[in-house]
């Protein structure tokens, strides 16, 4: 304790003279006010990046379940029985993740086709901003609108909202997930920014989605020509003191701009507040220099004992700290994760594919790929239910965990009842073999499956090899599995599909690969 500068400074002051005395008061009182300023500072940015992180996973959660919905409507259209489907896997979606409040999908002339809420709500949802949006722009982005009131609940929502297109880019319709905005007041209002501190959650353009103190008169108002607005199209994060346009009282903000989704957040704690206590060591101060060596040891105890209070704040700041870098990286895990199969999902499979082509054709090894699909899965679904289905699907990603066990290979789960299994340093040969591994041990699961001739779940599977530096290969993909060298991921992937539809066309239950070999059917 006694090692710590700041209580070497305040026992050496102990001994000075009087003059000494006032020319280290005056010295103290400033540092004192900069270091409650910076605390603060490292406070709130440690609170900005909590809540940062927190609208990060709500919004990383409701864009998996927008994709999961825009392909489930793309797929299995909209039709009687398809809607019960859907109604039935929205609400499963919703008693799942409970920080989504309700989860709907309209159809393109905006009439509800279903909704988590098991209920049918009349009305037409066309003239809504996020509707009009997803019928003008065709990305499959998710889309974040200002905050409004639910048609069907009449409470503050947030609409995350996501369109539906044809593979010819026609609208189908649009997925929505809707936040409450008391889901974020209860996640705010645990956190200690002081009496009068203020957090502040707005999307790019300045619009408010939620402020604390919460007012429902700020919520959806246009800040863009604030103080905190304007600092956040200049730097990305920082601190600094600003007035605030919606109640004119000057704040220590900490803000950032989130990465990933289009939203601001700022923390703010008021000048007043935050060098409160400073002003009170101050007049302390003051007044120990007048009454010198008699008030001088009771200031120098009492600022001993606020050193050893801020150092155990800053433990528990870092503490704190790395609590939330451990949350961070479950949270990535997460997101390359396919919730329902625990394997690789599409997004992890892109970013390991084209890691492993770089170091293929770096090191002049083979590289292969499989690419499987179900047989008769949409058959399957129709008979036994999506229920059902899912469960394959668990099954069928049990085998392929069994068999893909090398340290290097990669089963991801590709789209539906597609996986795909990335093979490095292995030859067309190996692949296959690997490959029938899989199509063998799915078929042993037997699996009852009456619309395929095989009365069992059975798979195709397509194999595709990289031999780089070799010269072998077509060069375009047509005809042969066996890429070049200077072959890319979508090539890789194409030849792979190309031999998936081939094992379809012979009669499915089957391997090919790029000498035209198939493996024999199960029986």
């Amino acid at each position: 304790m006694l090692r710590h500068p700041a209580i070497r400074l305040v026992i050496l002051a102990t001994a000075l003279s009087c003059l000494a005395l006032a020319g280290f008061a005056a010295w103290f009182i400033w540092s004192a006010r900069q270091a409650q300023i910076h605390q603060t500072e490292a406070a709130t940015s440690n609170v900005a990046r909590l809540v940062g992180a927190q609208v990060d996973a709500a919004m990383k959660t409701a864009g998996m379940a927008l994709t999961d919905m825009a392909e489930r409507a793309k797929h299995d259209g909209t039709g009687p029985g398809s809607r019960e489907r859907m109604r039935s896997h929205l609400a499963e979606l919703a008693r799942g993740t409970p920080e989504l409040y309700g989860l709907f999908l309209y159809g393109a002339d905006g009439e509800w086709v279903a909704t988590s809420l098991g209920r049918h709500v009349p009305g037409n949802n066309a003239d809504r901003a996020y509707f009009q949006y997803h019928r003008t722009h065709t990305d499959r982005g998710i889309h974040v609108a200002a905050p409004v009131k639910s048609r069907s609940t009449g409470i503050w929502i947030i609409p995350v909202s996501r369109g539906v297109y044809a593979d010819d880019g026609t609208f189908l319709g649009v997925a929505l997930v809707t936040l409450r905005l008391n889901f974020f007041e209860r996640i705010y209002d645990e956190l200690n920014i002081g009496r009068t501190g203020t957090v502040l959650l707005m999307l790019s353009d300045g619009t408010v989605v939620y402020r604390r103190p919460f007012d429902e008169k700020v919520i959806g108002s246009d800040l863009s020509g604030g103080a905190i607005y304007n600092e956040l199209r200049r730097r990305s994060i920082g601190s600094t003191f600003l007035v605030a346009k919606v109640d004119k009282v000057e704040r220590l903000y900490s803000y950032r701009r989130l990465h990933d989704f289009p939203f601001l957040v700022a923390v703010g704690q008021t000048k007043e507040e935050l060098l409160g206590n400073w002003k009170r060591s101050s007049m302390l101060v003051g007044v120990a220099v007048l009454l010198i060596s008699a008030m001088l040891a009771a200031f120098a105890t009492k600022l001993i004992r606020r050193i050893a209070v801020q150092d155990r704040l800053d433990r528990k700041l870092r503490m704190y700290s790395e609590e939330l870098e451990k949350h961070n990286v479950g949270l990535r895990q997460l997101a390359d994760t396919d919730k329902l199969t625990q394997l690789a999902n599409r997004r992890r499979f892109d970013e390991v594919l084209e890691a492993e082509l770089k170091r293929a054709q770096r090191g002049g090894t083979p590289l292969s790929l499989i690419i499987m699909d179900l047989d008769y899965f949409k058959q399957f679904n129709d008979r036994y239910g999506h229920l059902a289905g899912d469960t394959c699907l668990q099954r069928a990603a049990s085998v392929l965990s069994a068999q893909v066990s090398r340290a290097g290979d990669l089963a991801a789960r590709y789209g539906g009842e597609e996986f795909a299994i990335i093979v490095p340093n292995t030859g067309e040969e190996g692949a296959i073999a690997v490959a029938e591994r899989i199509r063998a041990g799915l078929q042993a699961l037997r699996i009852p499956h009456q619309p395929s001739p095989a009365r069992v779940v059975t798979a195709s599977l397509g194999v595709a090899t990289l031999y780089p530096g070799t010269g072998t290969g077509t060069g375009t993909g047509t005809g042969t599995g066996t890429a070049t060298g200077t072959a890319t991921a979508v090539e890789l992937i194409e030849r792979a599909d190309r031999h998936l539809y081939d094992a379809k066309q012979a009669g499915r239950n089957q391997v090919r690969g790029g000498g035209g070999d198939a493996a024999a059917h199960g029986t």
